[in-house]
């Protein structure tokens, strides 16, 4: 499409092919566009990866996405231009959005997480669960500054600080398509720890 772009991958070490796959696209698209940076860490978490990545981005808007392929490329930029977001956010529970391949367990967990959160955050955004975004890169680094939570909560408190700063959210509805490969890293600990995060959130926003 003759857009500059790169992008850059960051993995905690896992044993799944990651670097090895990284380093082959390096050499067919250039390590200009394909850069591969691994984090070693007991603590390594979707907030500790945009930290690393945002070390390494050049461009103006920063794309957030999992590498599992559950995530597909929408309008995000068409969605910007259009309303000159400072964020667009991929919604699973509106328009045409909607998610296929989890069982009732995991529909019942992402929708409850979400009602919960509606009610007592009132954000303003109906997917606060999702990881698929478009942020400009000077409110993702302010909101990095402010947001202390870890895990899957993160991605909540994101969208939470960033209304209570003032910026702009777009949301474009997209389809989620469950992993071809691998498994969730969801579990009971990381319910507990989203519950504690969304409490911690509604006593201090």
């Amino acid at each position: 499409s003759g857009t500059d772009f790169e992008i850059i991958v960051i993995d905690d070490g896992s044993p799944d092919g990651t670097q090895e796959v990284a380093q082959q696209l390096a050499e067919i698209y250039g390590s200009d566009k394909i850069v591969m940076r691994v984090i070693i860490s007991v603590l390594f978490s979707s907030g500790t990866a945009y930290i690393h990545g945002m070390k390494h981005a050049t461009g103006n808007f920063i794309v957030i996405m999992d590498a599992d392929l559950s995530h597909h490329v929408s309008l995000y930029f068409i969605k910007q231009r259009e309303g000159n977001f400072d964020i667009v956010s991929g919604t699973r529970y509106k328009g045409n959005g909607g998610v296929y391949g989890w069982d009732l367990k995991r529909k019942l967990i992402s929708r409850g997480a979400n009602f919960i959160t509606q009610v007592l955050l009132r954000p303003g955004a109906s997917d606060l669960t999702g990881s698929f975004r478009l942020y400009r890169k000077e409110v993702l680094q302010k909101l990095m500054e402010k947001c202390v939570s870890k895990g899957y909560v993160f991605q909540m408190e994101m969208i939470v600080r960033a209304r209570q700063l003032g910026y702009t959210i777009g949301e474009v509805p997209i389809s989620f398509v469950d992993r071809v490969y691998g498994e969730s890293k969801l579990g009971g600990n990381e319910i507990v720890s989203f519950l504690k995060g969304l409490l911690t959130l509604f006593a201090t926003t």
